[in-house]
């Protein structure tokens, strides 16, 4: 993979653009950064072969498609057994309900965003992926009563 060092301006100005719209045609990129539209594909072609840009997906409404709360849970294992917590990661990896999952330091072991459409549901997930039997110790969900921000964008 590429770092950050490999990159020059002009990559970064064109991974900028795509993180606002992926769909824009190589003719307005390449007008935005000052390339031909083949040099432009030739840099993306690059980029994607180098791991730089991982996927290109769509980015959906979550209210459109009934997914009406999301959590933040704060997550302790039993113990540091790493087949428990390589365990416990693989069942989140799985769930399409958890959007984003942090291993962190401190009296917490997981800080993770569940969304669901509604708390009975969130009741449900949780546990699933946090009650008996699962090598939980304990969890605290905050539902979130409204989303202040939400984005992958990374900062360039």
């Amino acid at each position: 993979m590429r770092t950050d060092a490999d990159l020059d301006d002009l990559d970064r100005r064109l991974l900028g653009l795509l993180q606002r719209d992926a769909r824009r045609p190589l003719h307005e990129l390449g007008d935005e950064v000052g390339l031909s539209p083949s040099a432009v594909q030739r840099r993306l072609k690059r980029l994607r072969a180098s791991g730089v840009i991982r996927a290109e997906v769509a980015v959906l409404d979550q209210r459109a498609l009934g997914v009406g709360l999301g959590s933040v849970v704060l997550v302790a294992l039993v113990d540091d057994d790493p087949e428990r917590h390589a365990a416990f990661r693989a069942r989140l990896r799985a769930e399409p309900a958890v959007q984003q999952c942090f291993g962190i330091i401190g009296q917490w072991d997981y800080v993770v965003l569940l969304l669901s459409r509604d708390i009975a549901e969130n009741r449900e997930l949780s546990a699933e992926l946090f009650g008996p039997g699962t090598g939980v110790h304990r969890y605290e969900t905050l539902p979130a009563y409204e989303t202040v921000k939400s984005g992958l964008a990374l900062p360039l």
